[in-house]
């Protein structure tokens, strides 16, 4: 859907200009179904160091040469002087782009004294390929079933391809269009292609199919080369997630097809114009090698006694290698760009420490969970079978803890070849989530380079930093962060170990507001989206988990209710109205299934519904749940058909979400303001999701404190309720209680598994405890982020980082103090404007201290918990500070509006904070 570069250059210093453009960035949507996203859009960053800087006007250049565009030529677009402050979403207005354009671009901009900046840095784009019959290559195969060697599992070794080739002198240009149906691995001359792993990604395969680009010019030699892949089984053929018990005894593989396929195009573009393309075709060669088997959920067999040396170089006798089958898959399949950034390998850790708790069994301690692989370093005899086990926890006699594996083997074997060198290999088609890592079949005694690991995941830019004076807050933002790490792999999945990993959307709507401060996922998210709404189903319900490879469960509100979450989010954070526009009739579609299966707007599921999963011994009923989100999506929707023009949809909408809630005060309120199940997610959704009126607001915060206070300052939502536990608190004039529930450190609390050891963010509270052990392994993963939405909390209210208007080119920065018990907090946040910074600080005379940081070209709206307006700025008295006002002063602080540029204030603290 949208194929996305970043250009970032590092800040330089102006000699005459007091701004410049940097960060460029271009986004394009290269679905063949969606003709009118195939306009790109255009942003960057302004940068500047001085003081209320915006932008007032901006010019555009897109060339089709790196020369012309140095020449100042827009040959393809010269957008002129544009009356604008807008530096985001740019739609490109130039000449038509077609398949495999490269489009040169830099952008200047006029600041607000009219002054003129230097021209950016260049950036560059091409387009991908645009129309259907772009395509020449056929789509190969090979069913290696008859090699398959495990006796429990269909684990088949996946095939090998090579193809020779000739090319000539002169050579411009090699472009690589490569997609699988399953995941594939290129090398050219016996070099590998790209970084990426787990390529093309997982999508509905009865739909549509990803494919990725890559420049092999450097690659391809003058003369006689040999391209060549390795074709596995992948999300395509492979083991995914579980069966449900309505489809047992069938097993958990193969929904999409039982033999993967390999589709490849290379083409040459040489000096003189002449084109050679190279497409995967019936003259293939094809075999298997010496991975004899590999599944995402079982792990990967290498037996180095199959490498086929010299295979990967030209030359290779492959005279008796069969041909590859071309096979035709849905003639209605699409083919499409990967449109988010693609599973790489992030980090190395190297082991804390190795135990033995058996002879010859050995333990390696990597300190912290994550998903990943590792790399082997061996040396030994011929045929000797070196095992890998995984695992998050360790049992108290120091063995590994595989128990909440359930069925996913997560085991890797090497079978050595034993040629008196050190032989090292890292699996390619498999991953796993763990911290330890179990070592057997190993003649030799290891050490700590026996065994690294390499963390995986999706390679989103981490944007945030957070800091407090508590240690255990700072633990809980670590652990949230690798919690999201782990498992934003391709997919936004549940956790990273057992036999899930599921793209579950009640977890990915609850988390993704917490997601976004964390990684620049504009580009990930979109591409689950269209998963999810690939996905849809006829009724217009979206699905509990997405990619959906079986027809499970009846959608639950709460998961079902991500379509219209999801998009609404990532509008706010970045401003794109595009991912609206695409998907409105869907949502639309959403939103009637929802009014269609109500009673007087009262909504009451049939069938499955989750509820607030993991709630501690308190039940919320599952129509005030179900009821809460109905409004909640249709005044989202109204918002979002606001953004795109859609007036009449607008107030339909405003007036429907009106209507629910009038519904569900009558249904579910008493006249003593108790809502139905009197349960703190019934509250917490209720003044968060903004169902109450001002009398209702009042009392609900009461009850809801109150319920907190019977429970010992404890939480007892479960995963629907706790993303809106503290906001609704902090909202609502009760931080002081939102504090003393963050800052709980008994059963069930934030901090109650750090205490106990947690790494990363756990599926149940009580996952694990030094007193009692494990809790039941059926359902106990260690890295699971649901529980993590806290973070939204902690840069929105306690860091006080918010957007005012989408892509927070309007920034609220409001930090909340509480009850005193935290007296320093820092957080960054790098917006689509720019570095966003608050750091707040509290000294024994009760001075509150603030930095602020506003990116330039936008303007903030800054709460200080202030006594009165006596405030300084960088040590001068507020009047004296250039574009701050005075916006307003209560007894709850002081507002001012403050444009862009870095402040320091300082003022007495309010006694009402």
């Amino acid at each position: 859907m949208i194929s996305i570069l970043f250009c970032l250059w590092p800040d330089f210093a102006l000699a005459s200009v007091s701004h410049v453009a940097t960060g460029l960035r271009c986004e394009y949507l290269t679905d063949p179904q969606g003709i009118d996203d195939r306009i790109p859009r255009l942003s960057w960053i302004m940068e500047s160091a001085e003081r209320g800087m915006r932008q007032i006007a901006f010019q555009i250049l897109v060339a089709s040469s790196q020369d012309k565009l140095t020449r100042n030529q827009g040959d393809l677009w010269d957008s002129g002087k544009v009356m604008s402050s807008s530096s985001i979403q740019i739609e490109y207005h130039g000449h038509p782009l077609s398949s495999r354009q490269e489009c040169f671009w830099k952008v200047r901009s006029w600041d607000q004294s009219d002054t003129v900046s230097a021209w950016s840095a260049p950036a560059v784009w091409t387009m991908g390929l645009i129309e259907k019959n772009d395509w020449q290559a056929r789509w190969i195969s090979y069913d290696t079933s008859a090699e398959n060697e495990d006796k429990n599992l269909h684990l088949p070794p996946p095939p090998i391809f090579r193809k020779e080739f000739l090319s000539k002198s002169s050579l411009k240009k090699a472009t690589l269009y490569a997609s699988a149906l399953g995941l594939f691995e290129v090398s050219v001359n016996g070099k590998p292609v790209g970084k990426d792993s787990f390529t093309p990604g997982w999508s509905n395969y009865n739909k549509r199919v990803f494919y990725l680009t890559y420049d092999l010019t450097n690659l391809v030699l003058t003369g006689q080369n040999v391209l060549t892949a390795v074709l596995a089984n992948g999300w395509y053929a492979g083991y995914v997630g579980f069966i449900p018990p309505h489809l047992i005894p069938m097993e958990n593989r193969g929904f999409y097809g039982d033999v993967p396929a390999l589709l490849m195009q290379l083409e040459l573009t040489y000096e003189d114009g002449r084109q050679q393309i190279i497409t995967t075709d019936a003259s293939w060669k094809t075999a298997t090698g010496p991975i004899r088997s590999t599944d995402i959920q079982m792990g990967e067999k290498y037996d180095a006694r199959f490498e086929r040396a010299g295979w990967t170089r030209a030359g290779f006798d492959d005279s008796a290698w069969p041909l590859a089958q071309v096979v035709a898959p849905n003639k209605d399949l699409i083919l499409q760009a990967y449109p988010a950034n693609p599973v790489r390998t992030q980090q190395t850790l190297t082991p804390l420490a190795i135990t033995e708790p058996r002879p010859k069994v050995y333990v390696f301690n990597f300190g912290q969970n994550f998903a990943g692989r590792v790399r082997l370093q061996v040396k030994g005899a011929r045929g000797q079978v070196v095992q890998l086990r995984f695992a998050e926890m360790l049992h108290k006699n120091g063995s590994i803890m595989t128990e909440n594996l359930r069925n996913a083997r997560a085991t890797d074997t090497y079978i050595l070849k034993g040629d008196g060198e050190t032989e090292q290999w890292e699996p390619t088609f498999t991953y796993h989530g763990f911290q330890y890592v179990e070592l057997t079949g190993y003649e030799g005694k290891p050490d700590l380079t026996t065994v690294t690991a390499s963390v995986m995941h999706s390679s989103a830019a981490i944007v945030s930093q957070f800091n407090t004076s508590e240690p255990l807050l700072n633990k809980l933002y670590q652990n949230i962060l690798w919690t999201q790490r782990s498992n934003f792999f391709d997919i936004p999945t549940d956790c990273p170990q057992r036999d899930e990993r599921l793209g579950w959307t009640g977890d990915a709507q609850i988390f993704i507001k917490s997601a976004l401060y964390n990684m620049e996922l504009g580009a990930f998210f979109k591409k689950w989206l269209v998963n999810l709404f690939d996905d849809q189903r006829p009724s217009g319900a979206f699905p509990d988990f997405a990619p959906l490879p079986f027809l499970q469960f009846e959608p639950s509100p709460g998961w079902m209710d991500a379509g219209i979450i999801c998009p609404y989010n990532l509008y706010r954070a970045y401003g794109d109205t595009r991912i609206i526009r695409r998907n409105y009739g869907a949502m639309k579609k959403f939103i009637d299934y929802l009014t269609t299966n109500s009673s007087g707007l009262i909504r009451k599921p049939q069938g499955n519904n989750w509820g607030d999963w993991q709630s501690i011994d308190s039940q919320t009923p599952r129509d005030v749940i179900a009821t809460a989100y109905f409004a909640y999506d249709a005044r989202l929707m109204s918002e979002m058909a606001q953004a795109i023009g859609e007036d009449e949809d607008m107030r339909q909408y405003q007036e429907l979400s009106a209507n629910i809630k009038r519904a569900f005060a009558q249904a579910f309120i008493d006249p003593q303001g108790r809502i139905k199940g009197n349960s703190q997610t019934a509250y917490a959704m209720a003044l968060d999701m903004e169902l109450l009126d001002d009398q209702q607001k009042i009392k609900a915060t009461q009850i809801l404190v109150e319920l907190i206070k019977m429970q010992d300052f404890h939480l007892s939502t479960g995963f629907l309720g706790i993303k809106h536990l503290l906001p609704a608190l902090s909202a609502n004039g009760a931080s002081e209680t939102a504090f003393k529930l963050l800052r709980q450190q008994g059963y069930p609390s934030w901090l109650y598994p750090i205490t106990n050891g947690a790494t990363t963010v756990w599926e149940r509270w009580n996952s694990y405890t030094y007193a009692k052990g494990f809790a039941n392994p059926g359902m106990n993963s260690f890295n699971h982020y649901a529980f993590g939405s806290v973070q939204e909390w902690l840069f929105s209210y306690l860091a006080g980082i918010e957007a005012a208007a989408p892509g927070y080119q309007k920034i609220l920065i409001r930090p909340q103090v509480g009850d005193l018990s935290i007296k320093q907090v820092s957080a960054a946040y790098d917006s689509i404007y720019g570095r966003i910074e608050s750091a707040w600080q509290i000294d024994p005379n009760n001075m509150f201290s603030l930095q602020v940081r506003v990116p330039a070209n936008t303007s903030a709206l800054v709460r200080l918990p202030a006594a009165d307006a006596s405030i300084t700025e960088s040590d001068r008295p507020l009047a004296e500070a250039s574009g701050i006002k005075v916006r307003k002063v209560g007894l709850d602080g002081v507002e001012l509006t403050v444009p862009a540029g870095s402040y320091r204030f300082r003022s007495r603290l309010s006694m009402i904070h």
